[in-house]
């Protein structure tokens, strides 16, 4: 890849591996490389280490989401989805086990994939389009088996609340649908723009990010990142930060949300800025925790560069993986 590419690069998407030593990241070029995170993190790490240890391309267009089932890397880029085996990527092994496409209306449309989400209920995968709908396919026999219609456009972000059976999306409408995944019908409609506390105009209205955590969601994009009862379906806070945000998890007793900025910032639940601590990427797509280890328990973040930067402590950045 030539220097204006890599000037050019973006990264979208991030996974770690079910085992938790390596981390998948997906750019704009349709790539995925894949990090040790051990071989990183270990007191003899070299500027090698820093690199990734395989770098495939997995779709033509971007790779815009990335996550991972107990065995499998699955990866979405235009129209697509593809399921890559972690034991063989990580022998170096580049093989798709299969790509699928949802059906769209016309073959002449190609929607990106923005956003997926597993749901363990029933073992299936629900994808967020460029087409208006979420898609949901079936792990278990390869099929997509619903479709969930109601935007009136694209889709940015999808999140599963398991034990109530149901499913979140937002997208360019400015809309928040809450879907019953039994049935598939749309079950609320939060229009979070038109709330007056979260609204901002000059930024537009569409959803970015979208996350729950039982009773309660995060939601932002051009309207305030803000933190909603799902019981009651009202914002309960609303948090004064500038620009978009475009990614934000729930951890401990904080949120963390990334965008427009230099930073991570560290919310309160209570609606209070606590901290943004400084990183190397002028603008953030994706902010990924790694639970699933203990000894390489991780925060990444990745954006506007070939970097992607790990914090080993939440409140310093203390190195940067490259593509």
């Amino acid at each position: 890849m030539g220097p204006v590419e890599l000037l050019h690069m973006s990264v979208f998407s991030q996974s770690f591996s079910p085992c938790g030593r390596f981390l998948a990241a997906g750019n704009n070029y349709g790539e995925i490389a894949l990090f040790s995170l051990s071989a990183a993190l270990s007191p003899d790490a070299t500027a090698l280490s820093q690199k990734p240890i395989l770098t495939f391309t997995a779709h033509e267009g971007p790779v815009f989401s990335l996550v991972s089932t107990d065995c499998q890397l699955l990866s979405a880029g235009n129209g697509e989805v593809s399921a890559w085996s972690w034991s063989e990527l990580i022998k170096k092994n580049v093989k798709a086990l299969w790509t699928k496409k949802p059906k769209y209306r016309s073959s002449l449309e190609i929607p990106e994939i923005n956003s997926m989400k597993l749901q363990s209920r029933d073992n299936s995968l629900v994808i967020g389009a460029g087409d208006n709908n979420v898609h949901i396919l079936d792990l278990e026999h390869g099929v997509f088996k619903s479709v969930l219609q109601g935007h009136s456009d694209y889709i940015h972000c999808v999140s599963v609340r398991e034990r109530e059976a149901e499913i979140l999306s937002g997208g360019e409408d400015g809309a928040v649908r809450i879907w019953d995944s039994r049935t598939g019908q749309s079950v609320h409609c939060i229009e979070v723009y038109k709330y007056e506390t979260c609204a901002r105009p000059q930024y537009g209205k569409w959803i970015s990010c979208l996350t729950t955590d039982s009773d309660w969601m995060l939601c932002g994009g051009g309207p305030s990142l803000s933190l909603w009862h799902l019981r009651s379906l009202s914002p309960t806070s609303v948090f004064p930060l500038s620009g978009c945000q475009r990614y934000s998890v729930f951890h401990q007793d904080m949120i963390l949300a990334v965008g427009e900025g230099p930073f991570v910032s560290h919310c309160l639940l209570g609606g209070d800025v606590k901290a943004q601590i400084p990183c190397s990427l002028q603008s953030v797509n994706t902010l990924q925790l790694n639970s699933n280890s203990t000894e390489h328990q991780v925060l990444t973040v990745g954006g506007s560069s070939k970097h992607i930067d790990v914090f080993t402590n939440l409140s310093y950045r203390a190195f940067s993986l490259s593509f």
